[in-house]
């Protein structure tokens, strides 16, 4: 099941928070987690004695940290563990498939092998369960002895799917208390209907004409077409992912629980590190702390800080696929803020600022090229096609792009940065009247939840880019 479907909107979602609401104090953890798993299983049936597997394992591997701290040794045994256990599930599900495909490269005869479809969510539950154990060893949260709770914050409906990656050590005590209001309750549907409208609206629309341009051969697209198709996916992927995000926090709110915000308007950077410190923030986190400090940081001499810098970008590619252009989108991701740090960066400061939003805006896109290819082939092509190597430098297929969708582009552009949010907020101010400013905002809340569903129904493009 998926936040943008009828079912959840309209079945799932209603049901939940009624029966939430209702529910004692006491029993709210259990009838949120029963909701979780139900939400789980109402699109990976399969999958759900994996996600309770993956539970138990954590659960008993923290209570086995907890006991052995007193012992150092002892306790980074256990800890060693219980990561090495989930990364190996990880690694066996996303990996398992690319790595025989590989080897049978190299090989006269292949290695028959079935292809696994990655359980939905499995890279966001295994971070938030590595951090649980890493917390638990450092000393910085408890050993969680409530199994409903410590399956709660595993498998949590709000961001089991595409996050974001929640620490433990941020949930640990509103596992245990939270409040719950009927103020708390409309400022998450507020934030859940933004998310909404960004995935239904504008991440939908903006993906169509990217799948228009993808869908022609490379060698037949000018560099204005493949220029737009690039700026489409680089505008989809925001809105699909900061939706994502934003629908996460707003149900987490209407709930009681309060995650901290994933994106800070990236595309107002003006330089690729800038860039990832708004960007898909959670994640960034988790990477610098569990591996890019533990392995020294920024620590030690200038190679050494460059070589954790590309492990962890690395990582960070192969996380988000098993693919070779998604390990080359990591290493060109690590070598451009290397570059920034040891490089031109003071250059790069005292630039006028419009040649620096420039500068991020081509390398960011050129980036989001290794992102979308389905193969290294395909993104040299597309990357070859964006010089003019292709059909030229302007066809007529660009400017039909251009002249139809000027106004999404426009849309998604100040949406894209707190032009909107500012604007508004102008409309939910006009009145000093606290009852006239409360009906605006309803209407106006209401108004963008009505139009997303009409998108949503009408509309067969919807798809979910995250196989995480």
């Amino acid at each position: 099941m998926l936040f943008n479907s009828i079912s959840f909107l309209f079945l799932f979602l209603p049901v939940a928070v009624i029966v939430y609401y209702i529910a004692p104090d006491r029993a709210k953890n259990g009838v949120m987690l029963a909701a979780s798993i139900l939400f789980y299983a109402w699109g990976e049936p399969v999958y759900v004695v994996l996600l309770v597997l993956s539970v138990l394992l954590n659960y008993f591997a923290g209570r086995d940290i907890g006991a052995k701290l007193e012992d150092p040794r002892r306790a980074r045994l256990a800890v060693a563990f219980g990561v090495a256990a989930n990364v190996a599930i990880l690694a066996f599900f996303k990996y398992y498939g690319f790595l025989i495909s590989q080897i049978n490269l190299l090989l006269p005869e292949e290695i028959p092998y079935r292809e696994l479809s990655v359980p939905l969510g499995l890279s966001i539950f295994t971070l938030q369960e590595i951090s649980y154990l890493v917390d638990v060893y450092r000393g910085k949260a408890q050993v969680q002895k409530n199994p409903v709770n410590f399956a709660l914050y595993a498998a949590m409906f709000p961001q089991i799917l595409a996050g974001p990656v929640v620490r433990y050590s941020d949930m640990e005590r509103q596992l245990e208390k939270r409040s719950v209001t009927a103020r708390k309750a409309g400022q998450g549907a507020m934030l859940f209907i933004t998310g909404l409208a960004k995935k239904a609206i504008l991440a939908n629309s903006l993906g169509k004409v990217f799948e228009q341009v993808a869908a022609m051969p490379t060698g037949s697209i000018s560099a204005l077409t493949a220029w737009i198709g690039c700026f489409s996916f680089a505008l989809q992927i925001y809105f699909e992912f900061s939706g994502w995000s934003d629908m996460a926090r707003g149900l987490a709110r209407m709930f009681g629980f309060e995650f901290r915000k994933n994106f800070e308007h990236p595309y107002i950077s003006r330089s690729i590190t800038e860039f990832w410190r708004r960007w898909n923030i959670s994640l960034v986190t988790w990477f610098r702390e569990y591996v890019y400090l533990p392995m020294g940081g920024n620590r030690g001499t200038v190679s050494r800080n460059i070589f954790n810098m590309m492990v962890v970008w690395i990582l960070t590619g192969m996380w988000h696929g098993a693919s070779w252009n998604f390990i080359v989108w990591g290493v060109y991701c690590g070598i451009i803020l290397v570059m920034e740090k040891y490089v031109w960066g003071e250059s790069l400061d005292h630039l006028p600022g419009p040649v620096r939003r420039i500068y991020f805006i081509v390398l960011t896109l050129v980036g989001w090229v290794f992102f979308f290819s389905p193969s290294l082939g395909y993104s040299l092509r597309y990357l070859t096609a964006m010089i003019g190597a292709g059909a030229g430098f302007v066809d007529g297929e660009g400017g039909f792009l251009l002249l139809t969708h000027w106004l999404l582009y426009l849309a998604a552009a100040a949406a894209a940065t707190p032009l909107a949010k500012a604007f508004a907020g102008q409309i939910m101010g006009i009145s000093g009247n606290l009852r006239v400013r409360t009906a605006v905002t309803v209407t106006l809340y209401i108004g963008i939840f009505l139009v997303s569903a009409a998108f949503l129904v009408t509309d067969t493009y919807n798809p979910f880019l995250f196989r995480f």
